[in-house]
């Protein structure tokens, strides 16, 4: 009885606050966090025949009894890791009936968005003819059993005056539930080197740069959801490469987040052992790393239903870190690490080789945009999109500019490549609240890392033949055949982790880490890849003032991202001369 009442308690405490309540908090969270661009095939959507009907489905666990997967509809998994498909598919077939042909392209045209604002149909030829082309795609039938770890889109099935059927995805998430997905995808620890990158840049530069990483990614963002727009079934960032520039695209982009999702879990790692050794010293870096990495195995085991749920945990650590660094620094009266006595600051930076290196610390925290498609499509109102994005980058920015104007102020030359790291090896602080910063960073780690492994462990199971469909064309196995597979399963978890400790071993620098992923990957998915995405899907039909703002900002940050990427490569000895 008591453990009846204790758990009709809880499932009201997470149902409290309607729409917004806990739980479909983190369900929104789980259907951002699936991360489909580097995932195998598998059903990502519910679908129905009513509005009603579709939000009751969500509602329901994945894979329950009465929910439908749909493959004909919209896929936000197509597979990006296996061509074989996209070649297919883009191979003329001299057998296509011109009736199904004609039929969609009839809906293709009707499918043109509305949703972001007024945008033209005018789309180019060669993305009319690749949405058609995943139009195609889309009509393959495959019965594969939703995974029960994903939350589901769900879309809603309409049939046409010409007999033809589209499916329209009905979002979900709220705008409070939109801006607490966006904010999480933006939050995290390359705020910490933000300070490091203030010392290099110097204050104009660095609040100079900070301000346009801001203004640029919060406009790319914006075009992300027009290029959405031009058909209903694009749904994930991997679908707008391949409707820009063909499946190649799409394969490159897969790259491209298996290597930011791996970069991410590194720096992840190598930020948990700095801060535990400044504490604690008597260990050495590595042995906290190993540590870290012991940690993290029962967690990559723990299913993303449940890791979802401590995502908002990821947030409060970072802002709690911001917020205790400036608590100690008003603390403390004298220089260093004091805000009553700044440290010495300079406009311009010391050495102006360090100057290309700060730009990819100050464009670390903006790498967001891989997971923002699925954000605004899974949107309840989707018009909301601007007003959302504008509350998020004020916030983020805010917190952004805070650590890195405090950070330098207190430390001013002698700030680190993270600056929890000054605070710890000092001990002018209160020890409770050094105990709060480990805290909070042991946290960060313990919750994002098996987040962002999960899309790799999947990557590296289809690889090797171990995804879902094995499991069902082998009709469900059972007795040895199955234990075999399951143990398979849970060595790739171990080893991709291994992998990333491994990685963090041999590139023990995290300001280097941060600098390599703000250059060549945080500016190329969320500036670069967005702007040429948007150039070839409206081309001529955007006005001359637009074309011209798109390609300075293509090319100012082409290089930006190249002239980065070498200087991370460089020995400190060549950059500080």
């Amino acid at each position: 009885m008591t453990s009846a009442r204790s758990e009709s308690l809880s499932m009201r405490f997470r149902q409290a606050g309607g729409v917004n309540s806990i739980e479909n908090f983190a369900r929104s969270w789980q259907r951002a966090a699936g991360f489909p661009e580097v995932l195998p095939r598998r059903a990502s959507f519910l679908t129905g025949d009513s509005d009603e009907e579709c939000f009751a489905t969500a509602n329901r666990l994945p894979g329950s009894q009465g929910s439908r997967p749909l493959r004909s509809e919209a896929d936000a998994t197509r597979p990006l890791l296996s061509a074989d498909r996209e070649t297919e598919i883009d191979r003329p077939d001299d057998n296509d009936d011109p009736s199904r042909k004609n039929a969609l392209g009839s809906s293709f045209e009707r499918s043109l968005g509305t949703s972001y604002g007024t945008i033209s149909s005018r789309v180019s030829d060669a993305t009319r003819r690749h949405v058609i082309q995943l139009h195609r795609e889309q009509q393959a039938h495959v019965d594969v059993p939703l995974d029960g770890s994903i939350e589901p889109l769900s879309v809603k099935s309409i049939q046409h005056e010409d007999g033809t059927r589209s499916g329209v995805i009905v979002g979900q998430s709220t705008v409070p539930q939109t801006i607490f997905n966006s904010v999480n995808v933006l939050i995290g620890v390359g705020l910490l080197s933000l300070p490091l990158a203030m010392k290099q840049a110097g204050w104009f530069f660095g609040l100079s740069f900070l301000l346009f990483a801001a203004v640029t990614t919060s406009y790319t963002a914006q075009i992300l959801a027009k290029c959405l727009d031009i058909d209903r079934s694009l749904v994930t960032y991997a679908d707008l490469a391949y409707v820009s520039f063909g499946h190649h695209a799409r394969l490159i982009t897969s790259l491209l987040f298996c290597l930011e999702l791996i970069g991410a879990c590194v720096a992840l790692v190598v930020l948990f052992a700095d801060s535990l050794h400044a504490l604690i010293p008597e260990l050495s870096i590595l042995q906290w790393k190993l540590i870290c990495g012991l940690l993290l195995v029962p967690l990559n085991f723990v299913p993303l239903r449940f890791l979802s749920v401590t995502s908002i945990l990821g947030i409060l650590s970072c802002t709690s870190i911001v917020i205790i660094i400036c608590i100690d620094g008003f603390l403390t009266p004298y220089a260093p690490g004091s805000l009553r006595q700044p440290a010495k600051t300079s406009l311009f930076p010391e050495h102006w080789g360090t100057l290309p290196l700060s730009f990819g610390l100050i464009m670390s925290p903006w790498g967001g945009h891989g997971v923002f498609p699925n954000i605004y499509r899974d949107m309840r109102h989707p018009q909301k999109y601007r007003k959302s994005l504008w509350i998020t980058y004020i916030f983020t920015y805010c917190l952004d500019c805070a650590m890195a104007i405090i950070g330098w102020v207190m430390f001013g030359d002698a700030v680190r490549d993270e600056v929890t790291a000054n605070v710890l090896l000092s001990a002018s602080y209160p020890p409770a609240l050094s105990i709060c910063i480990i805290i909070s960073i042991a946290i960060i780690p313990i919750t994002k890392v098996p987040l962002n492994c999960r899309p790799l462990v999947a990557t590296v199971e289809i690889l090797c033949g171990l995804g879902s469909h094995s499991t069902t064309n082998s009709n469900h196995p059972e007795g040895l055949h199955a234990i075999i597979l399951q143990s398979l399963k849970a060595m790739v978890r171990v080893v991709v982790l291994a992998v990333v400790v491994l990685m963090a071993i041999l590139f023990p620098s995290f300001d280097r880490i941060m600098a390599l992923m703000g250059s060549a990957l945080c500016f190329t998915i969320c500036v670069i890849l967005p702007l040429a995405f948007y150039l070839k899907i409206f081309g001529n039909d955007l006005s001359l003032r637009e074309r011209v703002l798109d390609w300075v900002l293509l090319i100012l940050s082409s290089m930006l991202a190249i002239i980065g990427t070498a200087w991370a490569f460089l020995p400190q000895e060549m950059i500080s001369t």
